[in-house]
Formats: structure tokens, C-alpha cells, sequence
């Protein structure tokens, strides 16, 4: 047997079926027991999940985050551009904002209005009943176009990048794969796969990574890293003949072809109005630290809640080192004369270092893992979707259903949501860059969610009307923006007219850049708008501001350790932003 195969041989495909077979029956058995323990169908326990511990809270939203995107396109931006992207993966950070400050809110919430809330319902009740029916409306279209079919057309890259399947069998295969777990599973499903699968992930993104250093410095981790960094610092060659290096997480310089793509500090500032939005409001990370045992008292839940997302602001430090900088070491070593390792396509980079540097045998275990990431992250949206459909739209409408009925509502959502996601896969195709797609429609949409969630709750004044005009325009205006994007090409276009020409720092201006002055107009917009409009009731504020009840919350749900762990998270990314600067 040929163990240094850089091809799946028989024993990768026997480990990867009787895996995937014990992995299933696993969470089977999970669920059966869960369901015995409950005694009949609950639709606020299939949707949410109730009462994990508080790591299998950090690994669910760990896993919820890390999906194709990143085995495909974190790999394959760092074989391209280096670690310029990593301040979407240096998020640990935000991670916290999410279980100091949203959470306490969202808790409270939970206890007063006697049910386990969506993000629609926060704004509901702070703003307008539309305030939060425009969230749902926008999160579903945004659940469609940008992750669930993003997810399921990278996964295709990746199952052909990694076991040579055709990129339409992996893909699809992914989508009703995930589709039949989610609507059999439920987010107990989710939960229990994604504590199956992270420990696996994890230990094999390092293995590809401690390997694939090992033969870049001939024998040597070290040797292998300063290789890597050499070779990044020879790259990004500007017209004045310059090496500005891949090696940085900022590009202050004009004349660095990164600058225009990653201009100075806004990148950051970009990347953290994202993050926000992503990591503190959207129901597909908030759903994992929404589930409670009945009677227990809410500072138990908080605390609960609270290291649920410490561990994963631990968990979110890992997938630089995990995909990121294995594709610059990919790159690195197909740069390398007589290597025997090849790299045609970047976004095949780290299916690729899968191949070439695990053993055989090694490379079966690892792809377990992957494929259950996968399936848990996609899972993890639909079943974001069916939340979404179901507590937002349906149980409005249709009171005092039973709940085995609301279950099979949520189920019949999520096969709606796979069709749409399968149907939506070749048009996406069709859209130019994947990345670019991706990052051009979050920073369109995260502005007006930040807008209205933090003037929300740090502003007592902002009236519940001036939160539904800023959704509202707030989306249309990055509505517009995303067409004129697809129209012009992200504005690498000449485009001429009475339009085009009286409207240029629209749809010329880089997109991050435009992404902080739009929530910096949807914040003054939503100011200007209370002035004129009717202010919020005493309950509005009491639900969502900083109340007594918010202040016990927060000082009866946490310890000196909980601090010590915090401040952990911070150093590490403070320490990465130092050395990669």
C-alpha cells in the first residue's frame, strides 16, 4: 500500500463511507434520545435547540460559520492575496460584543415576552411591526442568494478540488444532502454535528497546515513558515517595480495594486461593520445562543450564553491559521521548483494540500470532517430560514396551530429554501468573481441592520418610524448599488451618460469605503427622521435600552473568569494584527 499517495486510495474511501455512516448514526441516536426526553414534537426546540452546554454553544457558532467559503475561498484568497482578508477571520473580538452586550438584551426579551425571540422580533418591539417583517424579508433573500447557494456552488469546488467528483454532482449532492439532515434533524441535528465535526475539522486544517510547512522547509515548521513569508513578501508587484508584499494586513500605499481593493484603514473599518452584523444581529449566529431549559432563571441561561461565545471567540482565531495561510503555502509551494505539488486554480488550493500532504488512510478521517462541516454550516442556514418563516410569518398568521404542525411548516420552508438554492446556483454563476459577489452584497446590506440595531438600543430617542425608514432605505439604496455594480463590472467599467456621469462616486467609490459613509447617512438619516416623528412608548424602551433589569442581568451572570477569558481573546487578536500590520 502506497501510504504517501498524493491520490485517495481504496482506504480514504472506505474511512470516508463507514464514517460518514457513524457520524449519522450518531446524531440519529442524539436526536432519538433528545426526542424521547421532550416527549413529542416542539417547534422551539427544533428550530433553536434548548439547554447545551456552554462549549457545545462556542463550537455550534463556530460551526455554523465555517463552511465552503472557507475551505474554497479563505484558501484561495490567501494563495492570491495573502492575508489581506483576514480581518473578516480576526474577528474574536466582535464574537464578545455579541455575548456582553446583544445577548443580555436578547435574554430579556426571552423572559418578558415569555418565548424564544428571532432578531424580527427584537425590532418589532422596538421599532414598527414592518421594522422587523422588512428584516425577515431581507435576511431570507440574503439567506438564498449569498449563503446557501454560495455554499452548496464552493462546495462543488471543493468535492471536485478534493475527491474528483463533477462540480454539479458535488454541489447538488451537498444541497439535498444537507436539506433531508436539516429537516430530519432540526438544530439538535445541527448542534450535535457540529460538535462531531469540530474537533475533526479542526485537528485536520492543522494537520494540512503543519504538514504542508514541514515540506516547504524541507523537513523544518520554521524553516517552512520563513519560506512562506519570503515568498509573500516577493509578490504584489506595483508599476513602479515594487514588491509590496502579501504579507500585511494593511496597504497604505497608492501605488500598491492591494490598495485599491483594501484601502488603508478602511478595510478594517469595512470588515467591522460586517462583523457586527453578522456576529451580533443575524439569526443565523444568534439562533445558537438563543435555547434555554425551562425554568431556568435568566442570569443562568446569560452566563451560559455569555461562555458559549468566549469559547467561540477562541474557535474564531483558528481559520487563518486552518485555511487562510495554508493556501499561502500552497502557493508557495507550487512556486518552488521540483516540489511535484501544482496549483491551477487558487480556489482549489487547499482540497489540493489535502491531497498532496496527508497519508492515506489520514486523508479519509480529515474529509469526514470537512464534509461535515459542510453539511452543518448549510444546515445551519436552513434551518435559520425555517426559524425565520415560522415564528415571523406563519405563527402570526396562523395562531394555536399545534406544534407538530409548526415543525412540519419549518420543514416544508427548508425544502423551499433548497429548491431556491439550487435553482439560484447557475444564474449566480453567471455573476463574475464569487468573492467579490459575496463581500459586494454583505457590505451593501450590513450598514442598514448595524444602523438600526445600535442606534437601537444606545439611543433612547430614536423613534420606532426612523427605524423602519432606515431599514428601508437603507436597503434600497444598497439594492441600487448592487446593480449598478453588476452593470459596470464593480465599477471597473467606463460607463457613459447622463447617469453615469452625474453619479460617479455612487458606483465608482471603493466598496468599503462606501460601505462606512452608508451607515454613517442611514445613522444621521435615522436622527434627522426622529425629529420629526412620534417617540417611542415607555415599553419600547424598557424592552431594548440599558434598564435596570439589563444592568442586574449583566452583573449577576459573570465572574472574574469570564473577564480573564475575554481579555484573552482580545490579546490574541491584538497580537495577530501586530505581527501581520
Amino acid at each position: 500500500m502506497n501510504w504517501t499517495s498524493h491520490e485517495f486510495i481504496w482506504l480514504d474511501w472506505v474511512i470516508i463511507v463507514v464514517g460518514i455512516l457513524a457520524v449519522s448514526w450518531a446524531v440519529w441516536r442524539s436526536i432519538q434520545k433528545h426526542n424521547r426526553l421532550q416527549q413529542g414534537a416542539d417547534s422551539e426546540d427544533y428550530l433553536f435547540g434548548k439547554g447545551e452546554p456552554w462549549y457545545i454553544i462556542g463550537a455550534a457558532i463556530f460551526a455554523a460559520n465555517i463552511g465552503s467559503e472557507h475551505l474554497v475561498g479563505l484558501a484561495g484568497t490567501g494563495a492570491k492575496s495573502g492575508v489581506a482578508m483576514a480581518h473578516w477571520e480576526m474577528h474574536g473580538w466582535m464574537i464578545l460584543i455579541l455575548g456582553w452586550l446583544f445577548v443580555p438584551f436578547y435574554q430579556l426579551m426571552n423572559s418578558k415576552l415569555g418565548k424564544i425571540i428571532t432578531m424580527p422580533d427584537f425590532l418589532k418591539n422596538r421599532y414598527t411591526p414592518r421594522t422587523g417583517s422588512w428584516l425577515s424579508i431581507i435576511t431570507l433573500i440574503a439567506y438564498v442568494l449569498t449563503k446557501v447557494s454560495v455554499t452548496a456552488f464552493t462546495g462543488g469546488i471543493f468535492m471536485e478540488s478534493l475527491l474528483g467528483l463533477p462540480f454539479w454532482y458535488g454541489a447538488i449532492g451537498l444541497i439535498l444532502l444537507t436539506g433531508i439532515f436539516t429537516v430530519l434533524g432540526g438544530m439538535k441535528g445541527v448542534m450535535t454535528l457540529s460538535a462531531i465535526q469540530t474537533p475533526i475539522l479542526i485537528l485536520g486544517s492543522f494537520l494540512v497546515l503543519f504538514l504542508g510547512l514541514l515540506a516547504l522547509g524541507s523537513g523544518s515548521i520554521p524553516d517552512g513558515w520563513s519560506a512562506m513569508i519570503d515568498y509573500t513578501k516577493s509578490l504584489n508587484v506595483g508599476a513602479d517595480g515594487v514588491a509590496y508584499g502579501t504579507n500585511h494586513l494593511f496597504h497604505f500605499e497608492t501605488g500598491n495594486p492591494l490598495y485599491d481593493e483594501y484601502p488603508g484603514v478602511w478595510v478594517f473599518l469595512g470588515a467591522s461593520i460586517i462583523g457586527l452584523w453578522y456576529w451580533a444581529t443575524d439569526q443565523h449566529i444568534v439562533q445558537r445562543v438563543l435555547g434555554q431549559q425551562k425554568g431556568e432563571s435568566s442570569d443562568v441561561v446569560m452566563m451560559r450564553a455569555r461562555r458559549g461565545t468566549i469559547a467561540a471567540g477562541y474557535f474564531k482565531l483558528l481559520p487563518v491559521f486552518m485555511f487562510l495561510i495554508p493556501g499561502m503555502v500552497a502557493a508557495a509551494l507550487a512556486a518552488r521548483p521540483g516540489s511535484g505539488f501544482t496549483l491551477e486554480n487558487p480556489d482549489m488550493a487547499f482540497g489540493t494540500m489535502v491531497k498532496f500532504v496527508l497519508p492515506a488512510g489520514v486523508k479519509g478521517i480529515v474529509t469526514i470532517g470537512f464534509i461535515s462541516a459542510l453539511v452543518a454550516s448549510l444546515a445551519a442556514f436552513f434551518n435559520s430560514c425555517a426559524t425565520l418563516y415560522t415564528e415571523d410569518f406563519y405563527k402570526p398568521m396562523f395562531k394555536g396551530k399545534s406544534e407538530a404542525k409548526y415543525v412540519l411548516v419549518g420543514r416544508i420552508a427548508t425544502i423551499v429554501v433548497v429548491a431556491l438554492g439550487i435553482v439560484w446556483i447557475p444564474i449566480m454563476m453567471s455573476l463574475g468573481s464569487l468573492y467579490d459577489y459575496i463581500q459586494g452584497i454583505q457590505s451593501l446590506l450590513a450598514p442598514s441592520m448595524v444602523a438600526v440595531f445600535v442606534l437601537g438600543i444606545f439611543s433612547k430617542r430614536i423613534t420606532p418610524k426612523a427605524g423602519e425608514i432606515g431599514m428601508i432605505v437603507g436597503f434600497i439604496i444598497g439594492m441600487v448599488r448592487l446593480l449598478t455594480n453588476i452593470l459596470t463590472n464593480t465599477g471597473k467599467e467606463i460607463m457613459t451618460g447622463w447617469y453615469w456621469d452625474t453619479t460617479t462616486w455612487f458606483w465608482q467609490t471603493n466598496w468599503l469605503i462606501f460601505e462606512v459613509w452608508l451607515l454613517v447617512y442611514i445613522m444621521l438619516m435615522m436622527v434627522v427622521v426622529s425629529f420629526f416623528t412620534p417617540k417611542p412608548t415607555a415599553q419600547q424602551i424598557e424592552f431594548i435600552t440599558f434598564t435596570g433589569d439589563y444592568k442586574t442581568l449583566l452583573q449577576n451572570s459573570w465572574n472574574k473568569w469570564d473577564v480573564i477569558a475575554s481579555l484573552g481573546v482580545v490579546a490574541a487578536c491584538v497580537a495577530f494584527y501586530i505581527y501581520f500590520w
